[in-house]
């Protein structure tokens, strides 16, 4: 009998139960052991649901209070020195400070776990002595058995993922903390085996990457481990997000299973089968089901994959399971009831691929008779969405393929512009701004409700939302900032907001997913063709700019951000998508500087997310991006000057692409990772404007001047100070009043105290 699987559920519930608990903590409204009993009542109904509609091999310790990787650094003890921490179990009051920072320590630096929107804590190794401070798989295992008499598959980031993910560590010792963090590992597992689990997930997707000999040799060195010091131990060794690289080895390795995605790297993996094989004495984790996708799977299709890997591995050796774990999908389908009949029916969350799995692991063990029906109406959902009219839009494509054939540019060259543009702007040394948004009280969403349910009509709202407005550009200018913005109070999301404005989306009532920590997103469901309909933020901005003689930046969200913060139709490529946002954003730019806005900034955050995992498919990849953004960009005038922002991003590896933007500034995150970004500056040369945050807003701690000083100095060692803007890492949407308040402030204050430094020197 063919057996189902997944690899994780999504934590937060199907009402974001499991945020609302996290922040009900923070805030002091519930105690420690109310969050506990909380958790596990959210976790315990997770493992219910995979149970009751029939997953046969159900993952736990897939569950967190924040994030997985902080949680495998913490289980080994790896806490930064600057917390308070004298051994043992990691108390929550440092596991949250790690992830959120406290008053007197700095947070742990947060990057996206490979190519997706879900953010992790990055691990400080440094002078860390590892021990095993509690088994949470076993804990895990012991309380699905328990409860709800599961039979499990503990699930724990591998020990090459992990090392390779963390920080803190050179190179040359990489062998020496495989040493002592591999005795743990063998701790935890013959704990589990003593237990009598019977399998282990041990994800390893740093796999998918191209590793050096030498970790191809550590990889032989922990998984020989392993097998000697715990041989009862089924382990399934799993990958995802992309073909496995180095195959023929890996399948070499002393393991019980080996995962695959048959989705994002099945061309790689199913060659790879072809050419090399597969063990007998193995089992495939075929992850067909797309555990990223929300879209609804052909039945048929996945069907031929199976008999495919059946004749090629052997039907007995299959288990059908999704491609990675399903934290990156929404929870239910069944919640939503404003989608159209055709859109809801192409669909599949995270409950629907459950469905999906057992019913393919249905018809693979009997034959696809068993689930005849289910076929048959699969294939009429998604036909009809095909064949709708908001994806057949003839003018939009036709208008795309034009643009798109043209090498977008601007007029003149940045250093040209910039002469320019410094003569309308007059600016300061170090000009100072912030990244977009303020913080949105109780009352800015309490507003915003009552206008979407009708409670408030147009002209009230408007009216709250420009108080707003008054309020913050008096304070910007109280404050001392040099660049202003209208605070997006009219916005729930950077993405959503166009979305809604934007033809060819759609949107969920309950379709959250997790970003980072408690920060849940709703992603937009790009499921036609993109269009501009009518100008999106001219409107606030104008106002803003007619309230002060400071220059105002028009916001916008660019169109790689879009695409990567959106869940994306699956029928055309991911370039025309980008091309397609890039045409309907072009006209928004067009329609701010019209209104006399001659600052705008395009967003891209989340330009290196979409960055492919192979390296052989970046430079492709990067070059569509870039091209998408100049398409959005290059038709405004010489004097109009335009800024991005982009965070948790590796600078280094991608500076000639984000130099070829050709954006008159770039702000980016530097400061949670405590300045090593500035790092890439002294290896690299950039010559356009750019703005290094000096403080991390994910954080409610107040920055010290001296803090920003510093950050500011060092910064200032390797870039050109003409060119060299202030701000924040990114927008103050989430941060209180007071303390926002209070972080500028000091900002402006060390900016001075720069200014005062540098100005004979410029």
């Amino acid at each position: 009998m063919v057996k189902s699987s997944v690899l994780g559920y999504p934590r937060i519930g199907a009402e974001r139960e499991w945020k609302k608990a996290l922040e009900a903590f923070w805030s002091g409204k519930i105690e420690e052991p109310e969050l506990h009993s909380t958790l596990q009542e959210i976790r315990l109904n997770h493992l219910r649901k995979q149970q009751e509609k029939g997953i046969d091999i159900i993952a736990v310790n897939d569950f967190s209070y924040y994030d997985h990787i902080l949680d495998t650094a913490t289980m080994f003890g790896i806490v930064p020195k600057r917390f308070p921490y004298a051994g043992g179990i990691v108390p929550l009051s440092v596991y949250y400070g790690i992830a959120r920072g406290t008053k007197d320590a700095t947070a742990s630096e947060m990057t996206k776990w490979f190519n997706t929107n879900y953010h992790y804590i990055v691990p400080e190794l440094d002078d860390a002595t590892p021990v095993l401070t509690e088994n949470k798989p076993l804990i895990a295992y012991r309380e699905a058995k328990e409860n709800l008499g599961i039979e499990g598959k503990p699930v724990i980031v591998g020990p090459l993922t992990f090392l390779k993910l963390s920080k803190g560590y050179n190179v040359a010792e990489t062998d020496a903390w495989l040493d002592r963090l591999l005795p743990l590992y063998v701790q935890i597992l013959q704990e589990l085996a003593n237990e009598g689990v019977q399998w282990v997930q041990i994800d390893e997707p740093i796999l998918v990457q191209k590793l050096s000999a030498e970790d191809l040799q550590r990889l032989k060195t922990i998984y020989g481990t392993i097998a000697k010091s715990v041989p009862s131990l089924s382990i399934m060794l799993q990958t995802y997000f992309e073909s496995v690289e180095n195959y023929k080895d890996i399948i070499q390795l002393p393991v019980q299973g080996l995962g695959l995605d048959f989705v994002h790297g099945l061309s790689g993996n199913l060659s790879s089968i072809k050419e090399y094989g597969f063990p007998a004495d193995k089992i495939l984790g075929a992850g067909v089901i797309d555990g990223r996708s929300i879209w609804k799977a052909s039945l048929q299709e996945k069907l031929g994959l199976l008999e495919e890997l059946g004749e090629l591995v052997g039907t007995d050796q299959l288990i059908v399971q999704s491609s990675c774990s399903l934290l990156h999908v929404p929870v239910t389908v069944a919640s939503e009831k404003k989608l159209s009949t055709e859109l809801k029916g192409a669909l599949a969350f995270a409950d629907e691929k459950l469905d999906e799995l057992v019913l393919l692991a249905r018809a693979v063990t009997s034959d696809q008779a068993a689930i005849a029906d289910e076929l048959a109406q699969c294939e009429l959902d998604l036909q009809a969405l095909k064949q709708s009219g908001e994806r057949n839009r003839n003018d939009i494509q036709s208008a795309v393929a034009t643009i798109s054939s043209k090498h977008p540019e601007r007029q003149l060259p940045f250093a040209e512009r910039h002469v320019v543009q410094q003569k309308k702007w007059q600016l300061p040394l170090f000009p100072t701004t912030t990244i977009g948004s303020f913080p949105q009280s109780a009352g800015v969403r309490k507003a915003r409700q009552l206008w979407r349910k009708g409670e408030w009509n147009n002209e009230k709202y408007i009216g709250f939302i420009q108080e707003q407005i008054d309020i913050w550009i008096k304070l910007q200018e109280e404050i001392g900032l040099d660049v202003l913005v209208h605070g997006e109070f009219e916005r729930t999301d950077m993405v959503e907001f166009f979305g809604e404005k934007l033809a060819g989306f759609a949107f969920t009532q309950f379709g959250w997913v997790q970003s980072y920590g408690s920060r849940c997103v709703k992603p937009p469901i790009i499921f036609g063709d993109v269009a501009f309909e009518k100008a999106m933020t001219v409107e606030e901005t104008k106002y803003a700019q007619s309230k002060t003689d400071r220059p105002v930046k028009g916001m916008l969200t660019g169109p790689i951000t879009i695409m990567n913060w959106s869940f994306v139709r699956d029928d055309i490529s991911r370039e025309q998508i980008a091309y397609q946002l890039a045409y309907a954003l072009r006209q928004e730019v067009e329609a701010l500087e019209i209104a006399g806005i001659g600052m705008i900034q395009v967003d891209e955050p989340a330009i290196r997310e979409g960055l492919p995992l192979k390296e052989e498919e970046q430079a492709n990849y990067l070059a569509w991006a870039v091209k998408a953004f100049l398409m959005t960009t290059c038709t405004v005038q010489d004097t109009t000057q335009i800024h991005t922002h982009m965070c948790y991003c590796e600078f280094h590896d991608m500076i000639d692409s984000i130099e070829a933007m050709d954006a008159d500034v770039i702000s980016i995150e530097t400061s949670r990772s405590h300045g090593e970004l500035i790092h890439s500056f002294e290896l690299n040369t950039y010559k356009l404007g750019i703005g290094l945050g000096v403080y991390d807003i994910h954080s409610p701690r107040i920055p010290r001047v001296e803090e920003m000083t510093s950050m500011i100095e060092r910064a200032l060692r390797v870039l050109d100070p003409k060119l060299f803007w202030i701000n924040p890492d990114c927008g103050l949407k989430t941060r209180g009043f007071e303390e926002t308040i209070d972080s500028l402030r000091n900002m402006v204050e060390a900016t001075q105290i720069a200014r005062s430094k540098h100005f004979l020197k410029v």
